[in-house]
């Protein structure tokens, strides 16, 4: 089953179960073979989703954050396809909330981080698509990691790309899509506090991993940045701090206030890219994206969220780690997260001048935001190429 650009605005029966057939594993990298690393503002084939259930992160049995999910889903179709991997118990919840728009196909998950469990891909030079399996330890294993076991999250690459009919590469480091943002001409942005937090990969130093990094991305420079942004459970992903519109231009939250603690990761983060240069020798343009609140849980959203051994527990108070950064470019638009009445209106006149060819679409996304990401988290696209 394959997706088109011709097909952007079929409507899709929701289907259960699709037939796949295991393909090799390649045993080079993508750097060896020629591949990069698209910028997510280049055309898309799809979208993948996985769908929440989990009682212990989400509150009120997920019903609030499915009906999120659903929304973001259903605004993302408008643009290109979407499927959305479902367990079996709840697909039919899942159905007749995504609509018959969104495809839901069987796919066993233990959360709804598709960004991070999916597969990231690559294209030869001559526009064949193929997918990137990172392995997972669901954001620091037995060491800080947000939930035991992840064993079913660690399948998920695979799962996509044997649906999708590509082949994989298997990388030999622990690495989660959000900890990456490629400019799809040879730059990435990454962040010190995930990629060189010993609870990833303890073993490797940062020369390995940058190394590493280039061979599995098809990159030629990395841009290291310090911290991610302030309360981050997943240690700092670069895809809530900053990211490409286009490149040579980046995106990065930016908190004014001095006197929280999210001013010094930004202003860090600021000098850095001001002093970077990319894979093509240029400086960075930086753009400034103000950041949302400062946004905190409470005691009610705390309250109907299930306390279980093995998973992150949810306090009142705790701040929430919100960026408008965290956004999905399918075709055409931009689905940005709406998170704050007082500064929605700002980012999107800022997102709609860094991508004027673009329709800005608002989705409510504080429920995502309760469970510890936001749009870009629980969306992973797949690029359009140009082989067969």
């Amino acid at each position: 089953f394959f997706f088109s650009s011709r097909r952007r605005h079929t409507r899709f029966r929701n289907v259960t179960g699709v037939q796949t057939c295991a393909l090799p594993i390649f045993r080079s990298t993508p750097a060896a073979d020629g591949c990069r690393m698209p910028g997510e503002f280049e055309p898309h084939r799809g979208c993948w989703m996985l769908w929440p259930q989990r009682p212990d992160n989400w509150r009120n049995a997920a019903q609030p954050a499915q009906r999120a999910f659903a929304a973001v889903a259903r605004a993302i179709a408008r643009f290109e396809p979407v499927t959305v991997g479902v367990s079996t118990e709840q697909r039919d919840v899942a159905a007749r909330l995504l609509g018959s728009r969104v495809r839901v196909v069987e796919l066993a998950s233990d959360d709804a981080w598709m960004r991070d469990v999916g597969p990231t891909c690559v294209v030869t030079r001559r526009g064949v698509v193929r997918g990137v399996d990172w392995r997972f330890n669901a954001w620091g294993g037995l060491d800080g990691g947000l939930y035991f076991p992840w064993n079913r999250d660690a399948r998920v690459a695979r799962r996509v790309l044997e649906i999708e009919g590509l082949q994989r590469y298997r990388a030999p480091m622990v690495c989660e899509g959000g900890a990456i943002h490629s400019d799809g001409a040879g730059t990435l942005l990454v962040t010190e506090q995930c990629l060189l937090n010993p609870n990833r990969n303890p073993t490797l130093g940062k020369q390995r991993i940058e190394n590493l990094l280039k061979a599995y991305t098809g990159a030629r420079t990395v841009i290291w940045l310090g911290a991610g942004v302030w309360a981050d459970e997943t240690s700092g992903h670069i895809d809530n701090l900053a990211c490409f519109v286009a490149p040579g231009c980046v995106l990065l939250a930016y908190e004014e206030n001095r006197r929280d603690p999210m001013h010094r990761i930004s202003h860090d983060a600021y000098e850095r890219l001001l002093a970077a240069r990319d894979a093509r020798g240029e400086h960075l343009q930086v753009v400034k994206l103000p950041m949302p609140g400062p946004l905190y849980m409470t005691a009610r959203e705390a309250s109907g969220v299930q306390r279980t051994r093995g998973a992150k527990r949810r306090r009142a108070g705790e701040r929430l780690a919100a960026s408008y950064v965290n956004f999905y470019l399918p075709n055409g638009a931009v689905v940005m997260p709406l998170l704050d009445a007082r500064k929605d209106v700002v980012a999107r006149r800022i997102l709609k001048r860094a991508f004027p060819d673009r329709r800005i679409v608002g989705v409510p996304a504080r429920e995502i935001l309760l469970g510890g990401g936001n749009i870009h988290c629980i969306t992973q696209q797949i690029p359009l190429g140009g082989g067969a």
